[in-house]
């Protein structure tokens, strides 16, 4: 059983991306539900034991480098199965007058921090991970009738390439917000989010009383 304490780094990272090339690479292969935890036990691919024991406020997250034997050139890595992502399209909003920009970014700005998602901004898109059903997600962006901005859903791992190793981890790490231990909670205990029809809604009793706390 090897105890894995600290994270050395991760796949992602130039030095690691050398170092790794000719590498034997074994896998700890997560579910994203399972990396919101910071003590578990896991056979990796290759049937190696590991016993995650980190910090409190510490969580896995893909690519992360869990073993490394430089004499043997030998590595574990975990791999976390990404949740899809909601990509909102900014691009349009260039062409608008400042007054209209900044009227449309505070309107959306508002929306999703209403709904407690994490985001990153890049390259004219926020990325937004699917914390909730897609079609809750997507009802919340049509009821708000954003004009000149578009959206649709796209594959964790195609965008976690996109970005850099700090914005992939805000989008997908552990400490990515509470949504997202909140909803692998309670997906597995089986229980209907009956509070998500009231969120796309909008008039949910839930984020009225977060809001004004």
């Amino acid at each position: 059983m090897h105890l894995i304490e600290t994270v050395l780094g991760n796949v992602n990272e130039a030095s690691w991306k050398e170092r790794l090339a000719d590498a034997e690479v074994d896998v700890l292969e997560l579910s994203q539900w399972d990396a919101q935890k910071n003590r578990l036990r896991k056979e990796t691919k290759n049937g190696l034991n590991l016993a995650v024991s980190l910090d409190r406020d510490a969580f896995l997250h893909d690519g992360d480098v869990l073993l490394w034997d430089a004499a043997a050139r030998r590595a574990v890595i975990c791999r976390i199965d990404l949740c899809d992502v909601l990509v909102i399209d900014l691009e349009a909003l260039a062409n608008l007058p400042a007054s209209a920009l900044l009227e449309r970014g505070v309107a959306l700005g508002h929306a999703l921090g209403n709904q407690h998602w994490p985001a990153v901004v890049r390259d004219g898109k926020v990325y937004v991970p699917l914390a909730v059903d897609r079609k809750v997600m997507t009802s919340v962006m049509n009821a708000h009738h954003f004009a000149d901005i578009e959206h649709h859903f796209a594959p964790g791992a195609e965008i976690a390439a996109l970005l850099p190793p700090a914005q992939s981890r805000r989008l997908f790490g552990g400490g990515g917000g509470a949504s997202v231990h909140q909803h692998g909670h309670e997906r597995h205990h089986g229980k209907k989010h009956h509070r998500h029809g009231a969120d796309a809604r909008g008039d949910g009793h839930h984020h009225h009383d977060h809001e004004h706390a």
